[in-house]
């Protein structure tokens, strides 16, 4: 947040000052509680002022002078930083049911999201319901390989549009193309539809507002620090991410309208899709707010995490040739030129794989891994007390020079002969994060990351446009839930 927004809405906290002093009266702790240590914290704003607009490199930064454990106040909230591998498997390992929930920030709350959500519920009856979705109806192995024959036609449409752009002479955006490959994977698994299309002005807006969510949600929110600024919004978050929710609301009931009135025809045969799974009930009785947040978190968490990894590995592929001549040798030897990549070519691609695996650690999809104390902990003698919010920094985790040799630099090879993924089992690698709030999706996504990655470097050779340099890919990103290059990708394809 900007320091003058930041300078305003103190000096409304300090007219509000009595009502916050008896606020933090009745919630004060007992001095006995021995917080991990942290920075000196000014009056009424705390910490707030050392997060700066990309807290993960801010909080990294921090670490590096007071521990893996640390504590920070951020206007009255207590927040724990956790920056190791060790730490980081104090929490989402050993002591995992006891931080099995998340801290849930404002802009969660519009239109009443995380009262529904699989992703932020806490760890109740109606979370295990809506993650037994995902898990029986979505996730299976069984129904991944079923649909094998739908994600290969996917990539396939992916491939058209990069080869009609070839023979343009015309560079693809990178990003959006991966994007429109998995939302549309996603609206036929749950829609038996394509919603939008390679290149049009659509595929640009939806890509825009999935992007805008997943930013205004993870973006540093002072009425996070000060709830009882909550009625105000002063930075307006809740109020734009209000507006894109009702924009995804308004297409899944019209998704829903649709198929209940093609339903009502007798002679409309079954789609047999998520949405008719849904609409049988198969088991699950789910309300119109619980369909809708099912379906928020399907199309926003799973089209934005993959696309923006295979947008970062292109990057990276491009800034290191060396790597991009071993990946794309792997691909002729092993795959060749006669058929596409399958799935179950992916086992036999170790140098793609670790391509991937470096891209992660480098440019994890969730840079902070947000949890929730439902009691008090003591972890290494030191108390983390019950309600306080956890931050488990995946992205300094990915970077710590004590665990990874040159950490800023990509490099592949790190990974061959090495049994390190990041599929929670590592707590040097846990993009996804790890324990029972593992990301639901991450099946799908390992398919679809290396799939697309893949395809799209089997067949084509790339370079980038107007004579711009390898070391001159602007590799800044866009700090949210997700981190998205700052500026996207683009890059002229030619056909080998």
């Amino acid at each position: 947040m900007d320091h003058y927004t930041l300078a305003s809405c103190i000096s409304l906290i300090l007219i509000l000052w009595p009502c916050i002093h008896l606020l933090l009266l009745a919630r004060r702790r007992s001095c006995s509680i021995q917080l991990p240590p942290g920075p000196v914290h000014l009056p009424i704003v705390g910490n707030l002022f050392k997060l700066g607009n990309k807290p993960n490199e801010s909080l990294s930064e921090l670490a590096k002078t007071y521990g893996p454990l640390m504590t920070l106040r951020l206007g009255r909230v207590t927040t724990v930083v956790v920056s190791s591998t060790n730490m980081a498997k104090e929490i989402l390992h050993n002591h995992d049911q006891a931080f099995a929930a998340r801290s849930i920030s404002d802009a969660v709350k519009a239109a009443s999201h995380n009262e529904s959500s699989v992703i932020w519920l806490p760890s109740n009856s109606q979370w295990r319901k809506l993650r037994m979705i995902f898990t029986t109806q979505m996730l299976t192995t069984k129904r991944l390989d079923a649909h094998q024959g739908l994600r290969h036609k996917k990539v396939q449409e992916l491939v058209a549009h990069v080869h009609s752009s070839c023979m343009a002479g015309r560079a693809v955006d990178i990003g959006q193309a991966a994007f429109v490959t998995t939302l549309n994977l996603i609206t036929n698994t749950v829609f038996s539809t394509d919603l939008i299309q390679h290149g049009s002005d659509s595929a640009q807006e939806f890509k825009d507002l999935v992007c805008s969510i997943m930013e205004e949600v993870g973006r540093p929110n002072l009425v996070d620090c000060y709830p009882i600024l909550k009625w105000v919004d002063p930075q307006g978050i809740r109020r734009r991410i209000t507006a894109h929710f009702k924009k995804l609301h308004g297409l899944f009931d019209r998704m829903i309208e649709e198929r209940l009135t093609a339903r009502e025809s007798s002679d409309s045969a079954s789609k047999n899709d998520i949405l008719d799974a849904i609409l049988d009930r198969n088991g699950f009785d789910l309300g119109l707010d619980e369909i809708r947040a099912l379906l928020a978190d399907i199309f926003v968490a799973g089209s934005d995490t993959s696309s923006t990894t295979v947008e970062w590995a292109m990057a990276e592929l491009l800034r290191n040739p060396n790597a991009m001549t071993k990946v794309r040798s792997e691909l002729a030897h092993i795959i060749g030129l006669d058929r596409p990549v399958e799935e179950p070519d992916i086992t036999r691609l170790p140098y793609l794989q670790a391509v991937v695996k470096e891209t992660l650690r480098l440019h994890p999809p969730a840079p902070l891994i947000p949890r929730r104390a439902e009691a008090d902990v003591e972890i290494h003698g030191f108390v983390i007390p019950k309600h306080t919010q956890v931050l488990v920094n995946a992205w300094a985790i990915g970077r710590d020079a004590d665990i990874w040799s040159n950490p800023t630099s990509f490099f592949p090879e790190r990974f061959l002969d090495c049994d390190i993924d990041f599929k929670g089992h590592h707590f040097e690698l846990i993009p996804f994060g790890a324990g029972r709030r593992v990301c639901v999706g991450l099946p799908l996504a390992y398919r679809m990351v290396h799939l697309m990655l893949a395809s799209l470097l089997q067949l084509f050779d790339w370079k980038l446009p107007d004579g711009i340099e390898p070391t001159d890919v602007d590799m800044h990103d866009n700090f949210g839930i997700t981190l998205h290059m700052a500026l996207p990708l683009r890059a002229i394809p030619t056909k080998v």
